[in-house]
């Protein structure tokens, strides 16, 4: 049986997601990095992914500038850098300067994996939709990286700002 509610209310339902951070290269070079926790993968041949990301957001500017994009699917241990990544602007921040990330070179596109992340994925950006106050973006995966201790946990959204972990299976 259902009962009507409001969509805030039910939309609290989808817990837990996936939280990742998605990196860019913006006009002045410098790697950006946003959390999100809107992706999908939406193809398996070719590989692709969307991330959506608000319209206002620094970010967005920075993957159409580059034309593309990692997405790295944070660590449980990642917890600070991911509220630190999702509530500041690159705008007036270098967040990665400021966070306490590693990154290492991706491999295929000009951009940073980041290294304790569960796993990267390198994607070339290639088409977007505009969804409301969002902007859904579709990447076709380049390259992907995993941790090499399969024993990181992935670091999930449970609601109102807390977090938790699995371990990938």
């Amino acid at each position: 049986m259902q009962t009507a509610t409001d969509f805030e209310t039910a939309i609290l339902r989808k817990y837990p997601e996936c939280v990742a951070i998605v990196l860019a290269r913006d006009e002045r070079g410098k790697h950006n990095p946003i959390t999100v926790s809107w992706l999908t993968r939406t193809s398996f041949e070719p590989p692709m992914m969307a991330v959506s990301i608000a319209l206002t957001r620094y970010s967005l500017a920075a993957i159409r500038h580059s034309r593309e994009f990692v997405v790295s699917l944070a660590a449980v241990a990642m917890s600070p850098e991911a509220v630190y990544f999702g509530s500041v602007s690159g705008r007036d921040v270098d967040k990665l300067a400021e966070g306490r990330v590693q990154t290492e070179p991706a491999t295929r596109i000009n951009a940073l994996l980041l290294s304790d992340a569960v796993a990267n994925f390198e994607c070339v950006l290639e088409g977007e939709l505009q969804t409301g106050d969002h902007v859904l973006l579709v990447g076709r995966v380049v390259a992907s990286h995993m941790n090499a201790d399969p024993g990181v946990r992935g670091l999930y959204a449970l609601g109102n700002y807390r977090f938790g972990g699995v371990v990938p299976g």
